[in-house]
């Protein structure tokens, strides 16, 4: 039997994923051995921004979401930059195909990144010769400068003049008088001593900007204060 998720429970449960991701990676848990949690995380990512579903079978062979426009999309969640692989019996069944880097930076956290997001088409050209079943494609070793959606607001909360944004993907943006701060953990860092608001985990480990910027809405949001 399939499951349908509303756009607010991927949402939910890409957090969730995140957090927990973040969680054994703060336990010594090397990334490479959360490919169950870095799958995961890609097809709620690409589910939420292609205003999906993940694909209706456990296991499901060639593809992994099926976009709202119908289209087949396979999702590649890798935590490197190295090339990544296709099975060519069921390359037939793709209609796009999205590779996904989940960054890790000391001081804004997990961040997913778009390497790839592409008709199957337009891919196909530039895979390797096939080898034991399989067809490799490199990946773009260049950041882009933007990422090809817009990502949409999930909670805000505003601060004498600070105004404080969380994104669908958990990052956060800092405004003062309307102007972008960056970096953001300064000012985020000063709120929360005014707010009252840890700067550490339980654990006693600094907390993120995602952590930290998340904590200061809901603050700021439960007080009622402007």
């Amino acid at each position: 039997m399939s499951v349908t998720l509303t756009q607010t429970q991927i949402i939910q449960s890409l957090g969730e994923a995140l957090s927990w991701f973040e969680r054994e990676r703060a336990w010594g848990v090397p990334a490479a051995e959360l490919r169950h949690l870095t799958g995961r995380i890609g097809e709620l990512f690409a589910a939420m921004i292609t205003r999906g579903q993940m694909a209706l079978e456990t296991n499901q062979r060639g593809y992994d979401v099926v976009g709202a426009d119908g289209a087949r999309v396979s999702v590649k969640t890798v935590t490197s930059r190295h090339p990544v692989r296709f099975r060519e019996s069921t390359l037939a069944q793709v209609d796009r195909v999205m590779v996904l880097l989940l960054a890790e930076d000391p001081d804004k956290g997990l961040t997913i990144e778009e390497l790839i997001d592409e008709a199957l088409a337009t891919i196909t050209p530039r895979l390797g010769p096939l080898r034991n079943g399989d067809r490799a494609l490199n990946l773009p070793q260049a950041t882009p400068e933007k990422l090809g959606h817009a990502l949409a607001v999930t909670d805000t909360a505003s601060f004498d003049g600070f105004v404080i944004t969380r994104f669908e993907n958990g990052s956060i943006k800092v405004e003062a008088n309307g102007q972008e701060v960056k970096p953001a953990k300064p000012t985020l860092r000063q709120l929360a001593a005014r707010l009252g608001v840890a700067i550490d985990t339980p654990a006693g480990a600094a907390k993120n900007t995602q952590q930290l910027g998340n904590h200061i809405i809901k603050a700021i949001n439960a007080a009622g204060t402007e």
